[in-house]
């Protein structure tokens, strides 16, 4: 459970990766702390228990921010408060929806937030990197139903070596830079750019990442099975596909003659008419 400090450390890419569970945000579903080197950003996870009337969407609210307290420093001067998320940021909380979104169940739509805050900014941990292998870590040990693991990564090129996760001055010699996210058995999202490099390399620097990645999947799967908590239940919201079938079939043909009425108010006065009637047709169908 998630009440006792646990850490679990990992070899990723020559540097020495913690996670830790158990002291920080414990009223969160699922919170981890992913420390490396000088950087440090805390991730949490908490998903609603009750479903929001007509709710037909899943609303993943991913959040990932960088303070100036980070670095040491602190607004001065005439503005004195961190506004908005920067440009960077808020492509980066994208870079970690992408891959979280399509593992959870189908049917799932229960308002869920994911917040990464960094904590601490070193020099050589990125801590883009960091949040989106807290992410996933937050999501493996909490309650939420989620069907991970998954991890994520950048991969360098540097005088023809593929380097994980490289230093901020080692970025400027890198002439390919990839962000992959994968799961044990498939690569779930590729972006980044490169200098004319041919799809063979371009596809080693994939099966770089993805081995990589493999290992960390482990070491969340250890998580999950030590601190995890058993997953909640859930009832489905996604549509009843037979009762929509039967329903497009029976009156398809009046709400096409609904639609196609052209006078304003008949045509109001006509929908409204065949959503009664669909309504009673719906309540006299057998359950």
């Amino acid at each position: 459970m998630l009440n006792q400090k646990k850490e679990f450390s990992i070899d990723f890419g020559g540097r020495t990766l913690t996670v830790e569970t158990g002291r920080l945000a414990k009223q969160s579903d699922g919170a981890v702390l992913v420390s490396c080197e000088d950087t440090q950003v805390l991730v949490t996870v908490c998903s609603a228990t009750e479903l929001k009337d007509g709710q037909d969407f899943f609303p993943l609210l991913v959040d990932y921010r960088e303070r100036f307290y980070a670095v040491g420093k602190f607004l001065g001067g005439f503005m004195k408060r961190e506004t908005r998320p920067s440009t960077k940021e808020t492509l980066n909380a994208r870079l970690i929806d992408r891959p979280l979104r399509p593992l959870f169940p189908k049917g799932y739509m229960f308002e869920t937030v994911v917040m990464a805050q960094v904590l601490s900014f070193g020099k050589t941990a990125d801590p883009e990197v960091l949040a989106s292998l807290g992410a996933a870590a937050a999501l493996a040990v909490s309650d939420i139903p989620f069907q991970g693991p998954v991890g994520t990564c950048k991969v360098g090129r540097i005088r023809g070596e593929l380097v994980l996760n490289p230093t901020v001055d080692q970025w400027s010699e890198s002439d390919l830079e990839v962000v992959v996210s994968a799961s044990n058995d498939a690569i779930l999202m590729v972006e980044g750019e490169a200098r004319e490099v041919p799809e063979a390399e371009m596809l080693e620097a994939l099966e770089f990442a993805h081995d990589h990645i493999k290992k960390w999947c482990g070491l969340v799967e250890k998580m999950a099975e030590e601190v995890g908590r058993p997953k909640r239940d859930f009832v489905s919201s996604s549509v009843n596909e037979t009762l929509s079938s039967q329903v497009e079939k029976q009156f398809s043909p009046k709400a096409r003659d609904c639609l196609g009425v052209v006078e304003k108010l008949s045509r109001q006065k006509a929908v409204s008419h065949l959503v009664s009637e669909v309504g009673q047709a719906l309540a006299k169908a057998p359950q």
